[in-house]
């Protein structure tokens, strides 16, 4: 089968690779019809090369049709069209009976000390075989598969691998109190959609904050309060200008949907590039105990929010070193909730967003469709932030 493979820093390719196969029987395989292009595969494509492989397959956010299941797995049959998260949970372990599915005790990747296992997402989340392919196999598709009805096109749908409820989650975190406001700093896929599911749930004030001209219009366009730092002096100027949109306090909740590649922070993105210009024997092991995150978005989440208030991070971070100011998130009394979007828990509650009407906007949420063959230049051209690129969706 085609699939999407990473080479090194920057280097993706297309390549042949061997078809997945039954392998345990919970396990289930997929025939792709979409997968997404996340922010997130792009760390791998720059920040976090220590912890990957050349010929690792790529990609966590698709959907297709159910082709063959093994033994165990007795919800699904060859025809049903899924949708599949992004992470591998079992849906039974304690951590999964409490919600929490990115720390499945099945799939948790114990020797590299992480939590659940995830699809084409480095060593560290068990360098499972990724979903930019013609075809995927599933661990534990006795419980992650989502059934979805056929008819509507594939962009109803495919948002639930990962988009969805990783902004669900981001603004359930975030817990703006009634009448409140939230702000949203980085307007790509999930921060855009962050505010669009704020929105209908009724916060009646958002403020979002990016600095690329096609996300701010796509933004303002749906309601947000769209705020363009490149058009204030400094951050501190901007964030004056949402506290006094904010009795002077600041908005009740901030949600940081950038992560370790905010702009700014010169050192940090240094130190970034020069780990992952290493070779890998020398890379990984100073990138798990000495790497940085450039940590401006969460900085002005800091700055921002009210005291008080609430910060909901959805953006990746992945430093082991990183200086966090302290002393302010003391005393400002700010509540810091965060983590990897634990996808079946908020699922039944988004499906009804997609089958009455189009609330979310989910039918025109890409900007970009291609086939899974021009894999190289969307990389390149969502890296760069090209060509209106925020979200990119690929058929093969």
């Amino acid at each position: 089968m085609k699939a999407v493979t990473w080479q090194g820093r920057r280097d993706v390719r297309v390549e042949d690779v061997p078809d997945p196969r039954i392998e345990q029987p919970t396990d289930a395989v997929i025939r792709i019809t979409s997968t997404g292009l996340c922010g997130s595969d792009l760390h791998l494509y720059e920040v976090l090369t220590p912890f990957m492989t050349p010929g690792d397959i790529l990609g966590h956010e698709p959907m297709g049709v159910v082709e063959e299941t093994g033994a165990q797995v007795t919800n699904l049959r060859s025809g049903d069209r899924v949708v599949v998260p992004f992470q591998i949970s079992c849906g039974h372990c304690f951590m999964c009976s409490a919600g929490l599915m990115t720390q499945c005790e099945t799939t948790q990747v114990t020797g590299e000390g992480m939590g659940a296992a995830l699809f084409g997402y480095t060593r560290l989340y068990g360098a499972v075989p990724g979903a930019q392919a013609e075809y995927l196999r599933v661990p534990q598709a006795q419980f992650g598969p989502i059934k979805v009805p056929d008819g509507p096109p594939d962009d109803r749908f495919v948002y639930l691998s990962d988009v969805l409820p990783t902004a669900w989650q981001a603004v359930a975190y975030a817990a703006v109190p009634p009448g409140g406001t939230l702000a949203v700093l980085g307007l790509g896929p999930i921060g855009d959609m962050c505010c669009r599911i704020a929105q209908a749930q009724g916060v009646e004030r958002v403020f979002g904050v990016d600095l690329v001209p096609e996300r701010l219009a796509r933004a303002s366009r749906r309601g947000t309060a769209a705020y363009d730092l490149r058009v204030y002096e400094d951050e501190k100027e901007l964030v004056q200008a949402i506290r006094d949109e904010t009795g002077g306090r600041g908005p009740d909740a901030v949600i940081d949907a950038v992560g370790t590649e905010a702009h700014g922070s010169a050192a940090a993105k240094l130190a970034q590039t020069a780990t992952g210009l290493l070779p890998r024997k020398l890379s990984a092991p100073l990138a798990e105990r000495f790497s940085v995150d450039r940590l401006g978005a969460l900085r002005m989440a800091i700055d921002l929010v009210r005291r008080g208030g609430t910060i909901s991070l959805s953006g990746v971070y992945g430093g082991m070193a990183d200086p966090m100011p302290m002393l302010t998130l003391f005393d400002k009394q700010i509540q810091l909730r965060m983590g990897q979007a634990n996808v079946r828990r908020w699922t039944d509650s988004i499906m009804p967003y997609l089958m009455d009407g189009d609330p979310l906007g989910v039918d025109d949420f890409a900007t970009h469709r291609l086939p899974l063959t021009d894999a190289t230049r969307a990389y390149d051209m969502f890296q760069r932030k090209q060509d209106g690129a925020v979200k990119i969706l690929m058929q093969p």
